[in-house]
This record gives C-alpha cells, sequence and structure tokens, in this order.
C-alpha cells in the first residue's frame, strides 16, 4: 500500500467497491446466484441483525439502503446487478458519520466484513470479473 492510499483509506469517512479498485478486498464481488435471489438474502441479512436498519430498498433498481447503528453510524447502499445468469455483482458504498472528516478505515473494514457475511449466504465466484466476460 503506497502512501497515497493509506491516505485514501484512513484519512476519509467514505469507502466504495469497484470493478478496478487498488485494495483487492473492495473489488466488486460477484456470486453464482440469481438478482433476486441476492437481493432476498440480503434483505434477510440485514432485516434479522439488531445492529442494522433497512432504511429504503428498491427491487427494480437493485439497492437497498442499510442504516447502521451503535457507536459508530454509517449509512451503506448496496447494489446488486445480474450481469448475465448466475452472475451476480454486489457493490457497497458506506458513508461514515463521524464529528471529524475521516474514520480511520472504518468504512473499508465495514465493507469487508459485509463481503464475509454475504460469502456464508451465497455461493461466491470472484472478485473484479467483468474484464473476464465475454460481451
Amino acid at each position: 500500500m503506497s502512501i497515497k492510499q493509506w491516505f485514501k483509506k484512513h484519512l476519509t469517512n467514505h469507502a466504495e467497491t469497484s470493478e478496478q479498485h487498488w485494495n483487492n478486498d473492495l473489488q466488486t464481488h460477484y456470486f453464482k446466484t440469481t438478482k433476486d435471489k441476492a437481493f432476498r438474502a440480503i434483505e434477510k441479512m440485514y432485516e434479522n441483525a439488531s445492529k442494522y436498519d433497512i432504511i429504503a430498498k428498491s427491487e427494480e433498481h437493485g439497492e437497498v439502503s442499510v442504516g447502521v447503528k451503535g457507536s459508530r453510524k454509517a449509512f451503506m447502499v448496496i447494489s446488486v446487478i445480474m450481469v448475465k445468469p448466475y452472475r451476480t455483482a454486489i457493490d457497497f458504498s458506506v458513508t461514515t458519520e463521524t464529528p471529524l472528516p475521516f474514520d480511520f478505515g472504518y468504512s473499508h473494514k465495514l465493507i469487508q466484513t459485509q463481503y464475509e457475511s454475504l460469502k456464508k449466504e451465497l455461493p461466491f465466484l470472484e472478485t473484479s470479473m467483468a474484464e473476464k466476460m465475454e460481451v
């Protein structure tokens, strides 16, 4: 991790996943499932957890907005996109509510723990596979 990347990770209050993210843990994760099944698994995961509140959900757009309760409050937007049959991408965007303009990497860690939880619910394929797919 370069100095610039260290600052980007620790001195911000926002983190997002993407296909070409410099941090492999924050690259888009693909699961072997349909959009509907992934959406239901995400709903179930957050409805049953006391630490989270589902704020809004849009099945048509494949997005779920979740509030994180506790000592560190955060807001997550989870996007579910089926790119091919049984190839569904799930991305996160997390903003931490802090009095300072940074969260010391909390938003990055939160995304990593969310992906680990999803891997227990859905069959994981790999990260950042858009370049490998046939168009």
